[in-house]
Protein backbone atom coordinates (compact mmCIF):
# COMPACT_ATOMS: atom_id res chain seq x y z
CA UNK A 1 0.00 0.00 0.00
CA UNK A 2 1.69 3.45 -1.34
CA UNK A 3 1.38 6.55 1.51
CA UNK A 4 3.26 9.77 0.89
CA UNK A 5 6.27 10.47 2.98
CA UNK A 6 5.81 10.37 6.66
CA UNK A 7 2.26 9.04 7.30
CA UNK A 8 2.58 5.49 7.74
CA UNK A 9 0.12 2.59 6.69
CA UNK A 10 -0.90 2.08 10.64
CA UNK A 11 -1.03 5.54 10.68
CA UNK A 12 -3.82 5.55 8.03
CA UNK A 13 -5.36 2.33 9.56
CA UNK A 14 -6.24 4.13 12.68
CA UNK A 15 -6.83 8.04 11.81
CA UNK A 16 -9.07 6.80 8.80
CA UNK A 17 -12.15 5.13 10.83
CA UNK A 18 -10.70 7.91 13.69
CA UNK A 19 -12.06 10.70 11.72
CA UNK A 20 -15.11 8.94 10.86
CA UNK A 21 -16.07 7.89 14.01
CA UNK A 22 -15.73 12.18 14.87
CA UNK A 23 -18.94 12.52 12.47
CA UNK A 24 -21.15 10.29 14.86
CA UNK A 25 -19.47 12.08 17.83
CA UNK A 26 -20.76 15.41 16.97
CA UNK A 27 -24.43 14.40 16.63
CA UNK A 28 -26.87 13.43 19.19
CA UNK A 29 -26.82 11.74 21.85
CA UNK A 30 -23.14 13.03 21.97
CA UNK A 31 -23.57 16.36 20.42
CA UNK A 32 -19.76 17.48 20.48
CA UNK A 33 -20.23 19.76 17.76
CA UNK A 34 -16.38 20.32 17.24
CA UNK A 35 -16.11 16.91 16.15
CA UNK A 36 -17.07 17.03 13.00
CA UNK A 37 -14.97 19.86 11.77
CA UNK A 38 -12.12 17.71 12.65
CA UNK A 39 -13.17 14.93 10.79
CA UNK A 40 -12.87 17.12 7.75
CA UNK A 41 -9.32 18.44 8.66
CA UNK A 42 -7.94 15.08 9.25
CA UNK A 43 -10.18 13.65 6.31
CA UNK A 44 -8.70 16.25 4.35
CA UNK A 45 -5.07 16.03 5.51
CA UNK A 46 -5.74 12.07 4.47
CA UNK A 47 -6.80 12.99 0.97
CA UNK A 48 -4.58 15.93 0.56
CA UNK A 49 -1.75 14.42 -1.89
CA UNK A 50 -2.38 10.55 -1.85
CA UNK A 51 -2.90 8.88 -5.06
CA UNK A 52 -6.61 7.68 -5.85
CA UNK A 53 -6.07 4.48 -5.32
CA UNK A 54 -5.09 5.38 -1.67
CA UNK A 55 -8.27 7.62 -1.47
CA UNK A 56 -10.48 4.70 -2.04
CA UNK A 57 -8.89 2.56 0.66
CA UNK A 58 -9.20 5.52 3.49
CA UNK A 59 -12.14 6.38 2.31
CA UNK A 60 -13.17 2.78 2.84
CA UNK A 61 -11.74 3.37 6.28
CA UNK A 62 -13.67 6.34 7.16
CA UNK A 63 -16.99 5.38 6.30
CA UNK A 64 -16.71 2.31 7.95
CA UNK A 65 -15.72 4.47 11.14
CA UNK A 66 -18.35 7.02 10.37
CA UNK A 67 -21.60 4.22 9.59
CA UNK A 68 -20.03 1.71 12.15
CA UNK A 69 -20.26 3.73 14.78
CA UNK A 70 -23.53 5.86 13.61
CA UNK A 71 -25.80 3.40 12.13
CA UNK A 72 -24.97 0.50 15.20
CA UNK A 73 -28.32 0.55 16.30
CA UNK A 74 -29.41 -1.16 12.88
CA UNK A 75 -27.92 -3.96 14.90
CA UNK A 76 -30.69 -4.00 17.44
CA UNK A 77 -33.42 -4.55 15.10
CA UNK A 78 -31.47 -7.30 13.64
CA UNK A 79 -30.28 -9.44 16.44
CA UNK A 80 -33.69 -8.42 19.22
CA UNK A 81 -36.17 -8.52 16.71
CA UNK A 82 -34.77 -10.07 13.60
CA UNK A 83 -34.35 -13.08 15.18
CA UNK A 84 -30.49 -13.32 13.86
CA UNK A 85 -28.00 -14.67 16.77
CA UNK A 86 -25.07 -12.28 17.12
CA UNK A 87 -22.52 -13.81 14.82
CA UNK A 88 -25.38 -13.72 12.21
CA UNK A 89 -26.01 -10.01 13.30
CA UNK A 90 -22.84 -8.82 13.38
CA UNK A 91 -21.79 -10.11 10.14
CA UNK A 92 -25.17 -8.64 8.59
CA UNK A 93 -24.18 -4.97 10.19
CA UNK A 94 -20.55 -5.16 9.12
CA UNK A 95 -21.85 -6.14 5.54
CA UNK A 96 -24.18 -3.44 5.59
CA UNK A 97 -21.60 -0.49 6.88
CA UNK A 98 -19.17 -1.80 4.17
CA UNK A 99 -21.60 -1.45 1.59
CA UNK A 100 -22.61 1.97 2.56
CA UNK A 101 -19.00 2.94 3.11
CA UNK A 102 -18.65 1.68 -0.89
CA UNK A 103 -21.71 3.47 -2.16
CA UNK A 104 -21.19 6.26 -0.50
CA UNK A 105 -18.13 7.34 1.01
CA UNK A 106 -16.11 5.26 -1.42
CA UNK A 107 -17.34 7.29 -4.37
CA UNK A 108 -16.72 11.08 -2.51
CA UNK A 109 -13.34 10.04 -2.13
CA UNK A 110 -12.43 8.48 -5.79
CA UNK A 111 -14.56 11.59 -7.30
CA UNK A 112 -12.75 14.52 -4.99
CA UNK A 113 -9.27 13.25 -5.88
CA UNK A 114 -9.36 12.00 -9.12
CA UNK A 115 -11.55 15.06 -10.38
CA UNK A 116 -11.61 18.21 -8.06
CA UNK A 117 -8.57 17.99 -6.18
CA UNK A 118 -6.26 19.38 -9.19
CA UNK A 119 -8.87 22.11 -9.78
CA UNK A 120 -8.59 26.07 -8.76
CA UNK A 121 -9.59 25.78 -5.68
CA UNK A 122 -10.40 22.10 -5.66
CA UNK A 123 -9.00 22.22 -2.25
CA UNK A 124 -10.85 24.96 -0.66
CA UNK A 125 -14.20 24.82 -2.37
CA UNK A 126 -14.06 21.39 -4.10
CA UNK A 127 -13.63 19.40 -0.69
CA UNK A 128 -17.19 21.05 0.73
CA UNK A 129 -19.07 21.33 -2.35
CA UNK A 130 -18.54 17.68 -3.03
CA UNK A 131 -19.02 16.58 0.20
CA UNK A 132 -22.54 18.13 0.10
CA UNK A 133 -23.04 16.64 -3.47
CA UNK A 134 -22.58 13.30 -1.81
CA UNK A 135 -24.86 13.63 1.55
CA UNK A 136 -27.51 14.82 -1.32
CA UNK A 137 -26.76 11.85 -3.27
CA UNK A 138 -27.00 9.71 -0.24
CA UNK A 139 -30.92 11.09 0.18
CA UNK A 140 -32.50 9.73 -2.58
CA UNK A 141 -29.53 6.90 -4.32
CA UNK A 142 -31.91 3.38 -3.98
CA UNK A 143 -34.71 5.29 -2.39
CA UNK A 144 -32.16 7.19 0.08
CA UNK A 145 -30.33 6.65 3.40
CA UNK A 146 -29.87 10.34 4.78
CA UNK A 147 -28.46 9.71 7.74
CA UNK A 148 -25.39 11.20 9.35
CA UNK A 149 -25.54 14.50 7.74
CA UNK A 150 -22.77 17.00 9.12
CA UNK A 151 -25.48 20.04 9.88
CA UNK A 152 -27.24 17.69 12.10
CA UNK A 153 -24.63 18.65 14.66
CA UNK A 154 -25.38 22.38 14.59
CA UNK A 155 -28.63 22.65 15.69
CA UNK A 156 -27.57 24.99 18.98
CA UNK A 157 -24.42 26.62 17.00
CA UNK A 158 -24.55 30.01 15.82
CA UNK A 159 -24.57 28.54 12.04
CA UNK A 160 -27.69 26.91 12.48
CA UNK A 161 -29.22 30.64 12.20
CA UNK A 162 -28.63 29.71 8.11
CA UNK A 163 -30.91 26.60 8.60
CA UNK A 164 -34.13 28.41 7.40
CA UNK A 165 -32.35 29.80 4.42
CA UNK A 166 -30.10 26.51 3.20
CA UNK A 167 -31.26 23.40 5.59
CA UNK A 168 -29.39 21.20 6.89
CA UNK A 169 -26.95 20.96 3.63
CA UNK A 170 -26.19 24.62 4.06
CA UNK A 171 -24.95 23.65 7.59
CA UNK A 172 -22.90 20.91 6.06
CA UNK A 173 -21.41 22.95 3.63
CA UNK A 174 -20.13 25.36 6.55
CA UNK A 175 -19.25 22.35 8.63
CA UNK A 176 -17.06 21.13 6.06
CA UNK A 177 -15.21 24.62 4.62
CA UNK A 178 -14.66 25.12 8.11
CA UNK A 179 -12.38 22.18 8.49
CA UNK A 180 -10.83 22.28 5.36
CA UNK A 181 -10.21 26.01 6.02
CA UNK A 182 -8.17 24.72 9.57
CA UNK A 183 -6.76 21.95 7.78
CA UNK A 184 -5.46 24.40 4.98
CA UNK A 185 -4.12 26.98 7.74
CA UNK A 186 -2.08 24.35 9.54
CA UNK A 187 -0.95 23.36 6.66
CA UNK A 188 0.54 26.41 5.06
CA UNK A 189 1.45 28.40 8.13
CA UNK A 190 1.47 31.74 6.22
CA UNK A 191 0.12 34.71 7.49
CA UNK A 192 -1.68 35.50 4.60
CA UNK A 193 -3.22 32.75 3.86
CA UNK A 194 -3.78 32.31 7.89
CA UNK A 195 -5.50 35.39 7.76
CA UNK A 196 -7.51 34.45 4.71
CA UNK A 197 -8.95 31.58 5.97
CA UNK A 198 -10.09 32.83 9.07
CA UNK A 199 -11.78 35.58 7.37
CA UNK A 200 -14.07 32.91 5.35
CA UNK A 201 -14.77 30.82 8.87
CA UNK A 202 -15.34 34.20 11.09
CA UNK A 203 -17.42 35.47 7.76
CA UNK A 204 -19.70 31.86 7.83
CA UNK A 205 -20.33 32.12 11.55
CA UNK A 206 -21.37 35.53 12.18
CA UNK A 207 -23.51 35.21 9.16
CA UNK A 208 -25.00 32.76 10.88
CA UNK A 209 -25.47 34.49 14.23
CA UNK A 210 -26.76 37.36 12.08
CA UNK A 211 -29.47 35.27 11.10
CA UNK A 212 -30.37 33.72 13.97
CA UNK A 213 -32.81 36.16 15.78
CA UNK A 214 -34.63 36.62 11.98
CA UNK A 215 -38.39 36.01 12.62
CA UNK A 216 -39.25 34.36 9.30
CA UNK A 217 -42.41 33.38 10.22
CA UNK A 218 -45.09 34.81 12.81
CA UNK A 219 -47.92 33.75 15.27
CA UNK A 220 -51.23 33.06 12.80
CA UNK A 221 -52.86 34.08 16.43
CA UNK A 222 -51.94 34.44 20.29
CA UNK A 223 -53.99 31.49 21.14
CA UNK A 224 -52.22 28.29 20.65
CA UNK A 225 -53.56 24.54 20.31
CA UNK A 226 -53.46 22.38 22.83
CA UNK A 227 -51.60 18.94 22.30
CA UNK A 228 -51.67 15.58 24.20
CA UNK A 229 -49.50 12.89 22.98
CA UNK A 230 -49.69 9.09 24.14
CA UNK A 231 -46.79 7.17 24.54
CA UNK A 232 -48.38 3.47 25.03
CA UNK A 233 -44.99 2.11 25.38
CA UNK A 234 -46.13 -1.12 23.70
CA UNK A 235 -43.38 -3.65 23.90
CA UNK A 236 -42.53 -4.54 20.12
CA UNK A 237 -43.23 -8.28 21.05
CA UNK A 238 -46.28 -7.81 21.89
CA UNK A 239 -47.02 -5.25 19.18
CA UNK A 240 -48.49 -7.67 16.27
CA UNK A 241 -49.52 -10.70 18.51
CA UNK A 242 -53.40 -11.31 18.19
CA UNK A 243 -53.55 -12.79 21.75
CA UNK A 244 -52.42 -8.58 22.90
CA UNK A 245 -54.62 -7.27 19.76
CA UNK A 246 -57.31 -6.01 22.77
CA UNK A 247 -55.52 -5.16 25.18
CA UNK A 248 -53.30 -2.90 23.39
CA UNK A 249 -56.89 -1.57 22.54
CA UNK A 250 -57.91 -1.32 25.75
CA UNK A 251 -55.35 0.72 27.00
CA UNK A 252 -55.11 3.09 24.24
CA UNK A 253 -59.18 3.69 25.03
CA UNK A 254 -58.61 4.27 28.92
CA UNK A 255 -55.66 6.25 29.00
CA UNK A 256 -56.98 8.59 26.42
CA UNK A 257 -60.61 9.12 28.01
CA UNK A 258 -59.20 12.31 30.33
CA UNK A 259 -57.55 14.43 27.35
CA UNK A 260 -60.47 14.76 24.87
CA UNK A 261 -61.07 18.51 24.97
CA UNK A 262 -57.34 19.06 23.41
CA UNK A 263 -57.22 20.25 20.29
CA UNK A 264 -54.85 17.94 18.95
CA UNK A 265 -54.42 14.09 20.61
CA UNK A 266 -51.51 12.00 19.08
CA UNK A 267 -51.01 8.21 18.84
CA UNK A 268 -48.33 6.90 17.30
CA UNK A 269 -46.86 4.87 14.50
CA UNK A 270 -49.04 1.78 14.46
CA UNK A 271 -50.68 2.16 17.30
CA UNK A 272 -53.66 -0.09 16.29
CA UNK A 273 -52.21 -3.10 15.67
CA UNK A 274 -54.23 -4.40 12.90
CA UNK A 275 -55.98 -3.11 9.75
CA UNK A 276 -58.28 0.49 9.99
CA UNK A 277 -60.68 -1.59 8.41
CA UNK A 278 -61.36 -3.74 10.65
CA UNK A 279 -61.21 -1.89 13.77
CA UNK A 280 -64.50 -0.15 13.18
CA UNK A 281 -65.96 -1.44 16.33
CA UNK A 282 -63.42 0.10 18.28
CA UNK A 283 -62.64 3.53 16.60
CA UNK A 284 -66.23 4.78 15.73
CA UNK A 285 -67.09 5.38 19.19
CA UNK A 286 -63.65 7.08 19.97
CA UNK A 287 -64.34 8.82 16.59
CA UNK A 288 -67.67 10.33 18.03
CA UNK A 289 -66.13 11.02 21.43
CA UNK A 290 -63.54 13.01 20.13
CA UNK A 291 -65.98 15.14 17.64
CA UNK A 292 -68.21 15.93 20.56
CA UNK A 293 -65.01 17.40 21.79
CA UNK A 294 -63.79 19.20 18.89
CA UNK A 295 -60.68 17.53 19.30
CA UNK A 296 -59.00 15.76 16.71
CA UNK A 297 -57.22 12.52 16.88
CA UNK A 298 -54.41 11.42 14.96
CA UNK A 299 -54.10 7.30 15.18
CA UNK A 300 -51.74 5.29 13.42
CA UNK A 301 -52.80 2.17 11.21
CA UNK A 302 -52.00 -0.08 8.46
CA UNK A 303 -54.51 0.37 5.93
CA UNK A 304 -55.95 -1.54 3.80
CA UNK A 305 -56.02 -1.04 -0.09
CA UNK A 306 -58.83 -1.31 -2.58
CA UNK A 307 -59.94 -4.88 -2.87
CA UNK A 308 -57.50 -5.73 0.16
CA UNK A 309 -54.69 -6.75 -2.73
CA UNK A 310 -52.10 -3.99 -0.47
CA UNK A 311 -51.72 -2.31 2.45
CA UNK A 312 -50.26 0.96 4.00
CA UNK A 313 -48.37 2.38 6.86
CA UNK A 314 -51.00 5.21 7.18
CA UNK A 315 -52.14 8.00 9.71
CA UNK A 316 -55.75 8.70 9.87
CA UNK A 317 -57.32 12.22 11.34
CA UNK A 318 -60.40 11.17 13.16
CA UNK A 319 -63.21 13.10 15.39
CA UNK A 320 -63.28 16.90 14.53
CA UNK A 321 -60.12 16.02 11.45
CA UNK A 322 -60.29 14.55 8.20
CA UNK A 323 -58.33 12.73 5.92
CA UNK A 324 -56.01 9.76 5.40
CA UNK A 325 -52.01 9.82 4.43
CA UNK A 326 -50.03 6.66 3.02
CA UNK A 327 -46.44 6.56 4.38
CA UNK A 328 -44.24 7.67 0.73
CA UNK A 329 -40.16 6.83 1.93
CA UNK A 330 -40.45 2.92 3.06
CA UNK A 331 -37.68 1.42 5.08
CA UNK A 332 -35.76 -1.52 3.55
CA UNK A 333 -36.47 -4.83 4.97
CA UNK A 334 -39.02 -3.02 7.53
CA UNK A 335 -41.71 -2.72 5.37
CA UNK A 336 -40.57 -3.96 2.34
CA UNK A 337 -38.07 -6.42 1.11
CA UNK A 338 -36.09 -5.60 -1.75
CA UNK A 339 -35.03 -9.06 -3.46
CA UNK A 340 -37.99 -10.27 -1.80
CA UNK A 341 -38.51 -13.76 -3.41
CA UNK A 342 -34.95 -14.31 -2.67
CA UNK A 343 -35.08 -12.95 0.60
CA UNK A 344 -37.93 -14.00 1.96
CA UNK A 345 -37.71 -17.20 4.36
CA UNK A 346 -34.13 -17.17 4.93
CA UNK A 347 -34.11 -15.75 8.64
CA UNK A 348 -36.46 -13.99 10.64
CA UNK A 349 -35.39 -10.88 10.07
CA UNK A 350 -36.80 -10.76 5.86
CA UNK A 351 -40.01 -11.61 7.43
CA UNK A 352 -40.55 -9.16 10.48
CA UNK A 353 -44.60 -8.34 10.85
CA UNK A 354 -45.74 -5.76 8.47
CA UNK A 355 -42.69 -6.06 6.32
CA UNK A 356 -44.91 -5.84 3.05
CA UNK A 357 -46.13 -1.97 2.61
CA UNK A 358 -46.95 -0.24 -0.43
CA UNK A 359 -45.44 3.49 -0.90
CA UNK A 360 -48.44 6.14 -0.86
CA UNK A 361 -48.65 8.57 -4.05
CA UNK A 362 -46.29 11.68 -3.69
CA UNK A 363 -48.64 13.86 -3.92
CA UNK A 364 -51.27 13.59 -1.13
CA UNK A 365 -53.16 16.82 0.68
CA UNK A 366 -52.43 17.40 4.05
CA UNK A 367 -54.34 16.02 6.94
CA UNK A 368 -57.03 18.53 8.61
CA UNK A 369 -57.38 19.33 12.55
CA UNK A 370 -60.06 21.83 12.90
CA UNK A 371 -59.62 24.82 10.59
CA UNK A 372 -55.86 24.19 10.53
CA UNK A 373 -53.51 21.90 7.65
CA UNK A 374 -51.19 19.17 9.06
CA UNK A 375 -48.17 17.84 7.15
CA UNK A 376 -47.46 14.32 8.29
CA UNK A 377 -44.36 12.22 8.32
CA UNK A 378 -44.14 8.58 9.20
CA UNK A 379 -41.15 7.42 11.22
CA UNK A 380 -38.44 7.41 8.20
CA UNK A 381 -39.98 10.41 6.44
CA UNK A 382 -39.00 12.71 8.45
CA UNK A 383 -35.28 12.80 7.68
CA UNK A 384 -35.92 13.69 4.03
CA UNK A 385 -35.55 17.79 4.22
CA UNK A 386 -36.99 18.20 0.38
CA UNK A 387 -40.12 15.56 1.22
CA UNK A 388 -40.56 17.73 4.42
CA UNK A 389 -40.19 20.97 2.81
CA UNK A 390 -42.50 20.10 -0.02
CA UNK A 391 -45.47 18.98 2.56
CA UNK A 392 -44.42 22.16 4.65
CA UNK A 393 -44.92 25.01 2.46
CA UNK A 394 -48.51 24.82 2.36
CA UNK A 395 -49.31 23.62 6.04
CA UNK A 396 -49.83 24.85 9.45
CA UNK A 397 -48.29 22.22 11.47
CA UNK A 398 -45.53 19.41 11.03
CA UNK A 399 -46.75 16.03 12.64
CA UNK A 400 -44.48 13.01 13.02
CA UNK A 401 -45.06 9.69 14.28
CA UNK A 402 -43.25 6.62 14.98
CA UNK A 403 -42.34 3.40 16.78
CA UNK A 404 -38.28 3.57 17.54
CA UNK A 405 -38.99 0.41 19.31
CA UNK A 406 -37.09 -1.22 16.75
CA UNK A 407 -33.59 0.38 17.79
CA UNK A 408 -34.05 -0.52 21.73
CA UNK A 409 -31.69 1.38 24.10
CA UNK A 410 -29.71 2.51 20.95
CA UNK A 411 -28.27 6.17 19.73
CA UNK A 412 -30.90 5.85 16.47
CA UNK A 413 -33.69 7.25 18.37
CA UNK A 414 -32.00 9.97 19.77
CA UNK A 415 -30.66 10.61 16.27
CA UNK A 416 -33.85 10.16 14.57
CA UNK A 417 -35.12 13.41 17.23
CA UNK A 418 -32.25 15.51 16.54
CA UNK A 419 -33.48 15.38 13.09
CA UNK A 420 -36.94 16.38 13.72
CA UNK A 421 -36.04 19.21 15.05
CA UNK A 422 -33.91 20.21 11.89
CA UNK A 423 -36.93 20.15 9.76
CA UNK A 424 -39.01 22.13 12.60
CA UNK A 425 -36.26 24.52 12.27
CA UNK A 426 -35.86 24.89 8.29
CA UNK A 427 -39.28 24.98 7.87
CA UNK A 428 -40.34 27.70 10.61
CA UNK A 429 -42.79 25.36 11.66
CA UNK A 430 -44.08 23.75 14.78
CA UNK A 431 -43.61 19.77 14.85
CA UNK A 432 -45.39 17.23 16.86
CA UNK A 433 -44.01 14.06 17.07
CA UNK A 434 -45.71 11.06 18.81
CA UNK A 435 -43.64 7.64 19.63
CA UNK A 436 -45.02 4.45 21.32
CA UNK A 437 -41.45 4.78 23.40
CA UNK A 438 -40.19 8.23 23.04
CA UNK A 439 -38.54 10.13 22.54
CA UNK A 440 -41.88 12.23 21.88
CA UNK A 441 -42.43 15.78 21.56
CA UNK A 442 -43.08 19.12 20.88
CA UNK A 443 -40.88 21.00 19.09
CA UNK A 444 -41.37 24.57 18.54
CA UNK A 445 -40.38 26.64 15.46
CA UNK A 446 -36.71 26.97 16.34
CA UNK A 447 -35.95 23.64 16.35
CA UNK A 448 -35.89 23.30 20.08
CA UNK A 449 -37.32 20.89 22.39
CA UNK A 450 -40.57 22.45 24.06
CA UNK A 451 -41.66 19.53 26.53
CA UNK A 452 -40.61 15.98 25.45
CA UNK A 453 -41.19 12.14 27.35
CA UNK A 454 -38.63 9.79 29.19
CA UNK A 455 -37.73 6.78 26.99
CA UNK A 456 -39.43 3.63 27.97
CA UNK A 457 -42.00 3.98 29.83
CA UNK A 458 -45.88 4.80 29.38
CA UNK A 459 -46.49 8.75 29.41
CA UNK A 460 -48.78 11.18 28.49
CA UNK A 461 -47.29 14.79 27.29
CA UNK A 462 -49.39 17.75 27.33
CA UNK A 463 -48.79 20.71 25.76
CA UNK A 464 -49.27 23.71 23.50
CA UNK A 465 -48.27 24.86 19.94
CA UNK A 466 -48.19 27.95 17.92
CA UNK A 467 -49.57 28.02 14.20
CA UNK A 468 -47.13 30.12 12.20
CA UNK A 469 -47.82 31.89 9.03
CA UNK A 470 -45.31 32.85 6.23
CA UNK A 471 -42.54 30.19 5.04
CA UNK A 472 -38.86 30.16 5.48
CA UNK A 473 -36.27 30.79 2.56
CA UNK A 474 -35.85 26.64 2.89
CA UNK A 475 -39.79 26.26 3.12
CA UNK A 476 -40.18 27.79 -0.21
CA UNK A 477 -37.23 26.66 -2.11
CA UNK A 478 -36.01 23.92 -0.88
CA UNK A 479 -32.82 22.04 -1.81
CA UNK A 480 -32.58 23.42 -5.08
CA UNK A 481 -30.79 26.44 -4.67
CA UNK A 482 -27.93 24.46 -2.54
CA UNK A 483 -27.50 21.70 -5.04
CA UNK A 484 -27.81 24.05 -7.68
CA UNK A 485 -25.14 26.22 -6.27
CA UNK A 486 -23.01 23.57 -5.33
CA UNK A 487 -22.96 21.97 -8.68
CA UNK A 488 -22.32 25.59 -10.24
CA UNK A 489 -18.99 26.00 -8.11
CA UNK A 490 -17.92 22.73 -9.55
CA UNK A 491 -18.82 23.49 -12.97
CA UNK A 492 -16.66 26.95 -12.29
CA UNK A 493 -13.41 25.35 -11.45
CA UNK A 494 -13.97 23.24 -14.12
CA UNK A 495 -14.14 25.97 -16.64
CA UNK A 496 -11.10 27.58 -14.80
CA UNK A 497 -9.27 24.60 -15.13
CA UNK A 498 -9.75 24.74 -18.53
CA UNK A 499 -9.10 27.95 -19.14
CA UNK A 500 -5.69 28.08 -17.41
CA UNK A 501 -4.74 24.94 -19.63
CA UNK A 502 -5.82 26.45 -22.74
CA UNK A 503 -3.61 30.22 -21.64
CA UNK A 504 -0.91 27.98 -20.53
CA UNK A 505 -0.86 26.54 -23.90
Amino acid sequence: MKTEPGLHPLLVLFLAPFAGLLVTLSLAPFDFWPAGILSCSLYAYLLCTCSVRDAIWRSWLFGMGMFGSGVSWVFVSINVYGGAGIPLATFLIVLFCAGLSVLFQVSFGWFYVRFVRALPGGMLMGFPVTWVLAEWLRSWLFTGFPWLYLGYGHLDTPISGWAPVLGVYGLSFICAMTGICLFLAWRSRQAVACATYAVIVITLWAGGAVLKPIEWVVKASEQPLSVVLYQPNVPQEHKWDPAWYQPILQQLREASEPYYGADILVWPEAAIPGFYQRAGDFLEPIAQRAAASETTLFAGAPYLGEQGRSYYNSVIALGDGEGVYHKQHLVPFGEYVPLEDILRGLIAFFDLPMSAFKAGPDDQPPLRAGAYRVAPYLCYEVVYPELVARSARSSDLLLTISNDSWFGKSIGPLQHLQMAQMRALENGRYMIRGTNNGVSAIIDQRGQIVAQTDQFVEAVLEGEVEVMLGNTPFGTFGVTPVIVGCGSALLLMVLMYLGFWREKD
